[in-house]
C-alpha cells in the first residue's frame, strides 16, 4: 500500500510492533526466512557445473570427440578473439536480439495496458494473445520468411514476437491481480485517471512487467539461436553452423558457452534491477 501511495503514511497495528531487541526486527535471523543472502550465491551452480565438467574430462571419463574439456573451450575462443571472428559475430548477434528484445517489450507492455485496463481491449486482445501462445515461434518461421524474405526484418521480427508473449502475460496478469482496496482507496481519494495510473497501474503491474522481462530476455536469446540457422552470413549461431559442417567441436562449443553466458548476465542484469525497482516489497527473498 505504500508504494502506490507513497504520500501515505501508514503506521503499522501497535499490537504487530515488535518489541526492542527482538529477534523478528534482525533480518538474518529470521525463524522461517531463507536468511541472509550471498552477494555472488547465484554463481554456485555454474560453478559446480562447471568443476564437474573438469573432473570428468582429466580423469578422461569424459571423451573429447564429444565434449571437449574446458580448458580447450578457453584456448579456441581465446583464438577466436585474436582472429576477431567471436567479437565481430557477437556484436551481430546482440544488436539482433537486443533490436527483437525492445520492440518485443514495447508491444507487449502496450498491448497489455490496452487489454488490462479496458473490457474492450481485454475481449479484442487476450484472446487474440491466446491463439498465438498456442502457434510454437518455429511453425511461423515458414510465414514469416514468405512475408519478410530472409533478411534481418525477418530475424527481428521472430525475435520480437517470441519476446512478447512472457512480457503481455506477466503484465496483464499483475495488472488484473492489484488488490481491490487500492482501487477503492484511489476512488475515496479521488484520483484523476492519470494519477490512478501513476499511482495504482504502473506500481502494481512493475513486478510483472520485470518478471515478463525475465522470460523475454532468455527468449530472445533462445530466438536467436533458431533465426541464425536460416541463411545467416553472421552471428554466433552462423559460427556455429560453419563449425558444425567441419565438425569443429570446439567452436561448436564456444558458442554454446557465448550462449549460455549471454542468458545468465542479461538474466542478472534484469534481477538486479528488478530488486532495485521492487525494493519498497518486503518477500520472501528479501
Amino acid at each position: 500500500m505504500n508504494a502506490p501511495f507513497p504520500q501515505l503514511i501508514v503506521a503499522p497495528p501497535r499490537h504487530f510492533v515488535p518489541a526492542q531487541g527482538t529477534r523478528s526486527q534482525q533480518p538474518g535471523l529470521r525463524r522461517l526466512g531463507l536468511g541472509a543472502p550471498l552477494a555472488w550465491g547465484w554463481i554456485l551452480g555454474p560453478g559446480l557445473l562447471l568443476l564437474y565438467w573438469s573432473v570428468l574430462s582429466a580423469t578422461g571419463w569424459l571423451d573429447p570427440r564429444v565434449l571437449p574439456a574446458p580448458w580447450t573451450a578457453v584456448e579456441t575462443a581465446i583464438d577466436l578473439l585474436r582472429d576477431g571472428r567471436l567479437q565481430d559475430n557477437l556484436a551481430v548477434s546482440a544488436w539482433r536480439a537486443g533490436q527483437g528484445l525492445v520492440f518485443g517489450t514495447t508491444i507487449g507492455v502496450v498491448l497489455a495496458l490496452l487489454s488490462g485496463l479496458t473490457l474492450l481491449g481485454g475481449y479484442v486482445i487476450d484472446g487474440l494473445v491466446q491463439l498465438k501462445r498456442g502457434i510454437p515461434v518455429l511453425a511461423l518461421i515458414p510465414f514469416m520468411v514468405l512475408w519478410f524474405g530472409v533478411g534481418e526484418g525477418m530475424k527481428v521480427t521472430v525475435i520480437a514476437v517470441t519476446v512478447f508473449a512472457p512480457v503481455y502475460i506477466q503484465t496483464h496478469t499483475a495488472l488484473r491481480a492489484i488488490d481491490l482496496k487500492q482501487v477503492e482507496l484511489a476512488e475515496t481519494l479521488e484520483l484523476s485517471r492519470w494519477g490512478f495510473i501513476r499511482h495504482v497501474v504502473l506500481p502494481g503491474a512493475l513486478p510483472g512487467l520485470l518478471t515478463g522481462l525475465r522470460f523475454g530476455v532468455t527468449a530472445s536469446w533462445l530466438a536467436l539461436v533458431v533465426v541464425e540457422q536460416l541463411n545467416a552470413t553472421s552471428g554466433i549461431g552462423y559460427m556455429i553452423t560453419l563449425a558444425r559442417n567441419y565438425a569443429q567441436t570446439d567452436i561448436m562449443l564456444v558458442g554454446l558457452v557465448v550462449y549460455a553466458l549471454l542468458g545468465l548476465t542479461s538474466d542478472a542484469a534484469v534481477r538486479l534491477i528488478q530488486q532495485r525497482a521492487l525494493r519498497w516489497r518486503r518477500t520472501l527473498a528479501s
